[in-house]
């Protein structure tokens, strides 16, 4: 007996849009009429994908459970399954019987390839769910993507008001499931060693706490955004930056929830938007620049002199490298798998300039640590840094650490917090306890190369030798 047609199933493809508010695919599916079967598809093995870090299959795991509650009270299965996502689809629809397939269109290059040559026999229906704006549709008044960021937001903001979000469903209707990984056969989360006890103390992955942390951001925080956003010793940003790259809160809701609950006014709510166009404007470079995580975008760094010291990049992953304000941001990102951005732009710079270590390492241990790792922002982030990327810092702007933590966290409370070993010490020595004097590093507890390492860099060194290089490539020089 032949099924109805409209009794055949819509498949909701999930990825990076794990919610059911203002998720444009579900809201179509729905829209359908037909029985929806939402999927995710862990695909490690497409050529070309970048698979997940450790950070971030621990997040995914937790984030994967909240959904399947959400769903399951709306009447509606999750089904799991393993592989590349141009097979397992197909397998889908054609064991299902559904009439047609719903996604959030991807903007990471693999997942791109991998959708234009899937052939799943049914109509695969495209849905905006990860950004403000299409990818595509915003460029020069030439026809060319934007390369800088000024321009690009200014062309975001003049395409109009950003409509309102989608309310959830209330209830789905759901078609039948066909069998099912389970979580624990992914093996997402540590098992020996656990090394994921401070992710758990940090973080509570899923929509239905991210939609809250919003909500206590934007009515209280983001008032004070712009003031306080750069100083890691408060919690003065919004965290969301996970919930937002899984999509467990959509682009679109960040944004209206702070220009409708405080008002669109404001210099908080306005740096606010514009770290929300700054993500937009990374995912933007990656959809016209696929190498964006591999190869500068400016061709002449490609020569640059970098260096090969294992024990150096060791140091700087570990946060031993003797210098407080870089070794607080990585011990935060170990402990917690997140780091202020103050902080992200001191470490890459330390990494970059006065290391003179390749960018690309820099972004890999990001890559793998990072419960908030986003292919297009890591990527545009440290090519920024490096001064090889789009609108990109120049080469020769290079941190101060000892500057900039005096200036960012002047009392030394974050060092103090993720580097306990140099707590005693006052806040006028904290951020270069090698100008201490012996006095002092004694009745604080400190040895210096012993429990705490020297500089493994001197600054002003580090400093000219990064000047060097790149003087040395701007001549040609090999």
């Amino acid at each position: 007996m032949t099924r109805p047609e409209t009794a055949r199933p819509a498949l909701l493809w999930l990825r990076r849009d794990l919610r059911l508010h203002d998720n444009a695919a579900l809201a179509a599916a729905v829209a359908s009429g037909r029985p929806v079967l939402p999927v995710y598809v862990l695909d490690d093995d497409t050529p070309g994908a970048w698979r997940m870090g450790a950070a971030s299959r621990w997040w995914l795991h937790h984030s994967l459970t909240a959904l399947q509650a959400e769903l399951q009270a709306r009447g509606a299965p999750l089904v799991l399954r393993r592989g590349p996502v141009a097979s397992v689809l197909p397998a889908l629809v054609a064991e299902t019987g559904a009439a047609e397939i719903h996604a959030g269109k991807p903007g990471e290059p693999w997942a791109r390839t991998a959708l234009a040559g899937l052939s799943a026999g049914v109509p695969v229906h495209l849905h905006r769910t990860q950004t403000l704006h299409s990818l595509d549709g915003v460029r020069t008044q030439t026809g060319t993507p934007y390369g800088v960021f000024t321009p690009y937001s200014r062309a975001c903001r003049v395409l109009g008001p950003v409509p309102p979000p989608l309310a959830a469903p209330a209830h789905i209707t759901a078609a039948p499931a066909p069998a099912s990984d389970t979580l624990e056969d992914w093996g997402l989360l540590p098992s020996r060693p656990d090394w994921a006890g401070g992710l758990r103390a940090s973080w509570q992955p899923g929509e239905p706490h991210a939609r809250r942390q919003l909500a206590e951001f934007v009515a209280g925080g983001v008032q004070t955004y712009d003031a306080l956003r750069d100083r890691p010793g408060m919690e003065s940003t919004s965290r969301l930056s996970p919930a937002l790259h899984f999509g467990e809160i959509s682009a679109r809701a960040a944004w209206q929830a702070a220009a409708h609950t405080v008002g669109a006014g404001g210099n908080g709510v306005e740096k606010w938007h514009n770290e929300l166009l700054w993500r937009e404007f990374s995912a933007h470079l990656l959809f016209h620049a696929p190498g964006l995580p591999e190869r500068p975008l400016k061709p002449a760094f490609a020569a640059m002199p970098w260096r090969d010291d294992p024990a150096q990049l060791r140091a700087w992953q570990r946060g031993e490298t003797g210098v407080p304000i870089v070794d607080a941001g990585m011990r935060q990102l170990w402990q917690t798998g997140w780091m202020h951005n103050r902080v992200r732009m001191i470490v890459a710079s330390f990494l970059v300039k006065h290391l003179l270590l390749p960018w690309q390492a820099g972004a890999a241990w990001f890559w793998d640590t990072l419960v908030d790792a986003d292919l297009a922002s890591n990527s545009a982030s440290w090519q920024w840094v490096a001064g090889c990327g789009a609108d990109a810092a120049p080469y020769f702007r290079i941190f101060n650490p000892v500057l900039q933590g005096a200036k960012f966290d002047p009392e030394g409370t974050y060092v103090r917090r993720y580097v306990p070993e140099l707590a005693r010490l006052p806040a006028q020595v904290i951020h270069a306890p090698w100008d201490a004097p012996a006095l002092v590093l004694r009745a604080s507890g400190v040895s210096l190369g012993g429990n705490y390492p020297a500089p493994i860099v001197d600054l002003a060194a580090g400093r000219q030798r990064a000047l060097d290089a790149l003087a040395s490539i701007s001549k040609g020089q090999p």
